[in-house]
């Protein structure tokens, strides 16, 4: 009583087959599959440019050798 036997799957597809069509279901299929091409090649395309060394500007500045000397609440003088 608990699962379905196999008569209830037939039934089930039957139903969805007179609902969609023998036409529908197949062209729904077709580009679920061009989805899941089109999305694996983009991923393969990213992978591909995410190999390619990172470019480095000219002409760019060098960092100070001394930190900021930062003051602590107790250093503050009340006047």
């Amino acid at each position: 009583m608990g699962g379905f036997s196999l008569w209830h799957w037939l039934i089930v597809g039957i139903i969805i087959l007179l609902l969609f069509g023998k036409g529908r279901f197949s062209d729904m299929m077709g580009d679920v599959a061009k989805g899941l091409k089109s999305f694996k090649k983009g991923m393969a395309d990213d992978d591909d440019k995410s190999a390619a060394p990172p470019r480095r500007i000219e002409g760019d500045r060098t960092i100070d050798a001394e930190p900021r000397r930062t003051l602590n609440p107790e250093d503050r003088r009340e006047p």
